[in-house]
């Protein structure tokens, strides 16, 4: 590609130049910004100490040596200290005929490296997926698929956290209240109908505290003494004894919801490699915990509760064997990752999990080094910001979460009416029909989450979501499926693709489309490096902006030279061919007619 060739002639140009040798990590490529002439510019600052000349006088000398030594750079003009280079209409020309009928362009095909763990979803037992798993979700399917189309083997897994007083809350109030409802019985889904006894103990829990209060009973003492949460940590504790009773109730429960779970994956199109339970992982994480014991990097409390003292790396003591004994969520943090290094031998281990978990995961590290992993610097924590609804941020045990399956069934419907609206789909038949609102609808979802960078906090506006103008999923949808709509036409007329005759003139709006794909194998690289789909998702919305600007503007079926119709249909296809690809990295389908 030209950035690298680019690159290695800097280099090159500096040595002859300055008689200096320099990283090529100091060149820096940009596209050239749309005000100024010039396909591509190279900031000059980081060569001033070595040229000891202005910014103005470096630039030129770099310019000239590169028109000079390159036939891909045909002219330069220099602003302030960024050289601004043209490259020649052959080198795009020469790039598109190499690239534009291969269907893997922008992919790493053969993988390298140690393989790369990523971690999502990682849901409780006790209630069924909201939005924040949405995100969370997409996110991490997203980011798999980038780190394999970059040349590296990704491994999803999920780990289910199955186990814990959350899980016993649940179990307890079926217990009181349930009158053996089950899925069956009930018309809910198994996550669903466990979430709703999640929601009842929280109510009866808090109902327990309000009635000690009012008998004299401080706060904090009655939220730990009032007699249901006293049951669940019995519960808790009979589980992790092995009692027959409570592991059948257990597993029964969590059947129901691992159904649930499955059914909302498959609609979400989200899949994993491995799935990790912690009632499985806690154990080795346990385990951990006595080695460390044992070698005095922990330390036991007088209630024989286990820490690990972290106040001389800037953090407190970290709590990992209650005083009863039972575990906590980084019991089996550690074990899990224990699991993966002797498993896989990654070269990272990323976990997909939301930002008010930062400070769990630098504990992780700091404990699994002191343990003497090695390989805890491969862990590295994707840590993504919260997902908001205009009426504030959502809470489980009060039951006001988004369910992810009732906001894909919204979402559904709207793109339902949306489309039925526009009135396109007249030809559809039923099956055709459903397919289509649920491409839509999902595509909607998906690239409005994916389009944020992990980082933000976000509002989700469902509404605005499905809207097939401006940066949207359906927006790029349409635009592929305008893009096959083309072809079928020309299909009907008997005009083929064809690049035996590509034009050595063409237009500027030509010329912009070559350059964007162009740019799309950095984007995938950049994308994957940055763990952040929200480069590709913005990538495919310029692609899709610009491929509607030269269709408005561009002949390409009512142009009257074949050799022309030929090439701006080749020209379509790519466009069409990139935006398949980026959508599918996404996760997202595109329509062949809508």
């Amino acid at each position: 590609m030209i950035e690298k060739i680019l690159i290695n002639k800097i280099v090159e140009a500096v040595s002859l130049i300055y008689g200096q040798t320099i990283d090529s990590k100091l060149v820096s490529v940009q596209k050239t910004r749309k005000e100024f002439t010039g396909d591509l510019t190279i900031v000059v600052f980081p060569f001033l100490k070595i040229s000891k000349k202005s910014p103005e006088q470096t630039a030129n000398d770099l310019g000239a040596f590169l028109t000079e030594n390159l036939d891909e750079v045909t002219g330069f003009n220099v602003i302030k200290g960024f050289l601004n280079l043209e490259i020649s209409l052959k080198y795009w020309l020469d790039f598109f005929n190499q690239s534009f009928s291969d269907t893997t362009f922008g992919l790493v095909s053969e993988k390298a490296g140690a393989p790369v763990v990523v971690e999502y979803s990682s849901p409780n037992t006790n209630k069924p997926l909201h939005l924040g798993h949405i995100r969370n979700n997409l996110l991490g399917f997203s980011v798999a698929n980038l780190i394999n189309a970059a040349g590296k083997n990704a491994i999803k897994v999920n780990l289910v956290n199955d186990r814990g007083i959350h899980i016993c809350k649940s179990m307890l109030a079926w217990q009181k209240w349930g009158n053996l409802e089950s899925p069956e019985s009930s018309g809910l889904k198994g996550d669903h109908l466990v979430g709703k006894y999640y929601v009842m103990f929280d109510q009866h829990y808090k109902a327990e505290i309000a009635q000690l209060v009012l008998s004299g009973v401080e706060k904090e003492r009655a939220e730990k003494e009032a007699p249901l949460i006293v049951e669940a940590q019995e519960m808790l504790r009979r589980w992790e004894a092995g009692d027959a009773g409570t592991r059948q109730l257990w597993e029964m429960m969590n059947g129901w919801v691992y159904a649930g779970f499955d059914e909302t994956y498959r609609r979400m199109g989200v899949d994993f490699d491995k799935m990790y339970y912690e009632s499985q992982t806690y154990l080795l994480g346990r385990q951990l915990v006595e080695e460390g014991l044992a070698g005095g990097v922990l330390f036991k409390k007088e209630d024989n509760s286990v820490w690990c003292d972290l106040t001389g790396d800037g953090l407190d003591e970290k709590l990992l064997l209650r005083a009863d004994g039972t575990s906590v969520y980084m019991t089996q943090d550690l074990g899990t990752a224990q699991m993966r290094a002797d498993e896989f031998h990654a070269g990272k281990l990323i976990y997909v999990v939301g930002n008010e978990q930062n400070y769990h995961f630098d504990v992780l590290k700091l404990i699994l080094k002191k343990l003497g992993k090695p390989w805890a610097d491969n862990i590295l924590h994707l840590s993504y910001g919260m997902v908001e609804l205009p009426q504030g941020r959502m809470k489980s045990r009060e039951g006001t979460v988004v369910d992810a399956d009732d906001l894909m069934e919204e979402m559904y419907n709207t793109a339902k009416t949306t489309t039925e609206t526009l009135g396109k789909i007249d030809a559809f038949d039923d099956v055709e029909k459903h397919n289509l609102f649920t491409m839509i609808s999902l595509g909607a979802l998906k690239y409005y989450i994916l389009k944020v960078d992990p980082k933000k906090t976000m509002l989700f506006n469902p509404e605005e979501s499905i809207d097939f103008n401006g940066n949207t999923g359906p927006f790029i949808q349409y635009t592929h499926a305008r893009i096959r709509s083309l072809f079928r036409k020309a299909a009907e007329r008997g005009l083929a693709v064809s690049t035996d005759e590509i034009p050595q003139l063409i237009l500027p709006k030509e010329k912009d489309l070559i350059k964007l794909l162009h740019d799309f194998p950095v984007v995938v690289h950049e994308a994957a490096e940055n763990l952040s789909p929200a480069q590709v998702a913005n990538y495919v919305y310029d692609l899709a902006k610009e491929f509607n600007q030269f269709y408005q503007e561009v002949p390409v079926l009512k142009e009257e030279d074949t050799a022309m119709i030929a090439f701006r249909l080749s020209l379509a296809g790519f466009v069409g061919s990139v935006i398949k690809t980026s959508m599918k990295l996404l996760g997202i389908e595109v329509p062949e007619k809508m």
